[in-house]
């Protein structure tokens, strides 16, 4: 039935519809919008069809973005320079009346840059990727956490997982303290074996994700732990693989949180965890596949809940999924960065 096929054509031109014209109700995440652009980029390329996009042009649209000091003594300034998220949160170094505006960037828009750039085939090694990791030092806290920009917000995993893969994608880890990191993801495992964004918060699969995805990229945790000897593993194991898998529900989706809904992005944030830790065998893939199929769109794209309209979010963790569960056609995903792995390693 063509109701339980994965409609790749009308992904694509759902995601072409994207990349040409943002529709009206994405209005309020304009300072976002270079998020919205990785979900784009990266979604064709999963869907094996990054031919559709001018990537000079957009290489030259994302490296606009990025902040500069106006000279080396301003990486020490307690600003940070990495990508501003949108045009609208990007000012002149300098105001009309020659006084210096603040850098506006954030860790988690120079991310997506720096991933739609590697995804693009740019060379990163071109851009000035010294300011930005010398000034993301600016950004990490006394208990390791990170801020997402310098002038101060809340302090949680998801800064410190955006810094991880900024430091690996550069190929640089002078921008952070990977053991102070570590301490402070670790302290956000609780009880019952997840993690919370914070230490002592409610275990929260997205956070998860960062947890366990920064400790890979930092080196200090094992790929497929699982065939390993998990018990000298500085993450217990096995208390966090079995809330991930009791978060599958029996409309084979899988749940952020103990009690609620089956939510589309939470095939990717807690299938990627499993399939780091080498468990991916152990969830039900058949279940999970049908859940995605109730939520995929006659119109392409992928909606957070069954019948519900789809959208730009939800679409990509969408399309992730379905690489996590090798579906022909697309492209294999690199869980831990959210590219390929084509794009991971340069190719």
């Amino acid at each position: 039935m063509d109701s339980e096929v994965f409609q790749r054509d009308k992904h694509v031109a759902f995601l072409e519809m994207m990349y040409q014209l943002l529709p009206h109700h994405y209005q309020t995440q304009e300072i976002n919008r270079l998020t919205l652009a990785y979900f784009v980029v990266s979604g064709l390329d999963l869907l094996a069809a990054l031919d559709r996009i001018d990537k000079d042009a957009v290489a030259d649209w994302v490296l606009s973005l990025q902040a500069h000091p106006r000279n080396k003594a301003e990486v020490n300034n307690g600003q940070f320079y990495g990508f501003c998220g949108s045009r609208t949160s990007q000012f002149p170094p300098e105001d009309d009346n020659g006084a210096s505006n603040p850098s506006v960037s954030n860790l988690a828009s120079t991310y997506c840059a720096l991933a739609i750039l590697k995804i693009i085939g740019y060379d990163l090694s071109s851009i000035d990727s010294k300011s930005i990791s010398m000034s993301m030092r600016n950004l990490q806290q006394p208990d390791g956490s990170f801020m997402p920009i310098h002038t101060g917000a809340e302090t949680d995993l998801r800064f410190v997982y955006c810094a991880a893969a900024i430091c690996h994608m550069l190929g640089n880890w002078s921008g952070m303290d990977k053991e102070k990191a570590k301490e402070y993801i670790l302290n956000c495992q609780s009880y019952d074996g997840g993690f919370g964004l914070t230490p002592g918060a409610e275990s929260h699969g997205g956070a998860i994700y960062c947890g366990i995805t920064s400790l890979r990229l930092m080196g200090f945790l094992e790929e497929d732990i699982l065939s390993k000897n998990a018990s000298s593993s500085m993450v217990n194991v096995p208390l966090l693989l079995v809330w991930c898998l009791q978060r599958q529900a029996a409309d084979g989706g899988f749940q952020g949180r103990p009690n609620k809904p089956s939510d589309t992005c939470y095939a990717f944030w807690i299938a990627s965890v499993l399939k780091i830790l080498g468990g991916h065998k152990l969830m039900d893939q058949k279940a999970l596949r049908g859940f995605l199929i109730t939520c995929q769109s006659e119109y392409g794209g992928f909606s957070k809940f069954p019948g519900d309209l789809p959208d730009l979010y939800h679409s990509y963790y969408g399309f992730t999924a379905f690489s996590l569960l090798e579906e022909p056609g697309l492209n294999s995903l690199r869980a831990e960065l959210g590219m390929t792995d084509l794009a991971a390693i340069g190719i």
